[in-house]
């Protein structure tokens, strides 16, 4: 059902043929290119013909990425929280290619599991600061090369949008935050004759979801927790190939895996008794128990909990 769906919403919200984009011989910026979805996207547009900036806060790994393209490959270090640091990659882009007509803002981190009880605040600020601010300082300084090429933005959120932020709250905080960043940004540059679309994944098969959910006891309860089909997983191709399908359809959103999508449609009604739900599970309970115990534990060994 909602495979079907899917297509339906694509049907009624693709541009027609004429207004799709052809990454070939254009320039793609992707930040987060050294690992995991920035890689794989970078890895499929490179090979689909496109010119590739390659931008991580690791050299090496984006370095090694690069070394396996060829001459239409920029590998640029950038941290995206650094405001003044990612205006100067963009300008490299911009002096190497003369242009710029795509921007995927891919970067982020999650925090380790807190309650906003027991979190500590800089982790709180570090997630905003990568995942919001950075989306910000990728897209602002390549918008007038956008403009200019009638070109596309994509911003990846994540289902973690509108999905229950219990013990990771700030992750789902910063996805909500780029989700509405993406919208806004949509309706802007149509006044201008460029795009952008939100780019959303449910789980996907990273390193970082591995050391979150499953090398993690208290992830692992937590993602126990999901009913099928939110559990299901992709692999990095997969979402690659989501946003390389939005790009070339300028679409307003991509959702990925597509069982999400009902989720995403419905969400207002659904949140409303799934919140409930969650508020009074016993299992949901112990795990938040469990997670403030084990913060507690790290950062104040002899302070019980109070139950």
């Amino acid at each position: 059902m909602s495979v079907v769906v899917v297509d339906l919403l694509r049907q009624l919200l693709s541009p027609p043929a004429e207004h799709r984009l052809d990454v070939r011989d254009r320039v793609v910026v992707i930040t987060g290119a050294g690992t995991g979805i920035g890689r794989a996207l970078a890895e499929k547009l490179y090979a689909s013909g496109a010119s590739v900036a390659l931008i991580d806060i690791d050299q090496a790994a984006a370095a090694a990425v690069g070394r396996s393209m060829g001459e239409r490959a920029l590998v640029v270090r950038a941290d995206v929280s650094d405001r003044i640091g990612m205006r100067e990659a963009i300008s490299r882009v911009r002096e190497r290619f003369g242009r710029i007509d795509v921007v995927v803002a891919n970067a982020g981190v999650v925090p380790e599991p807190a309650t906003i009880r027991t979190m500590n605040p800089g982790d709180f600020d570090r997630v905003i600061g990568i995942n919001v601010t950075g989306v910000f300082n990728t897209v602002h300084p390549a918008l007038e090369d956008i403009v200019a090429a009638k070109g596309h933005v994509v911003v990846v959120s994540s289902a973690a949008a509108f999905a229950p932020g219990m013990a990771g709250s700030p992750y789902m905080v910063s996805k909500a935050a780029v989700e509405q960043f993406g919208r806004a940004l949509r309706v802007e540059l149509a006044a201008v004759g460029a795009t952008a679309g939100v780019a959303y994944f449910g789980i996907v098969d990273t390193a970082m979801t591995h050391g979150t959910l499953d090398e993690d006891d208290l992830g692992a309860d937590l993602g126990a927790l999901l009913p099928w089909p939110l559990n299901l997983r992709i692999t990095v191709r997969d979402a690659a190939e989501s946003i390389a399908d939005g790009i070339a359809r300028r679409a307003a959103r991509t959702i990925a895996p597509p069982q999400w999508e009902p989720y995403a449609l419905f969400r207002g009604v659904i949140n409303v008794v799934l919140d409930s739900r969650l508020a009074r599970d016993p299992r949901v309970h112990d795990l938040i128990h469990r997670v403030e115990q084990r913060v507690i534990d790290v950062d104040h060994p002899v302070t019980p909990i109070p139950r």
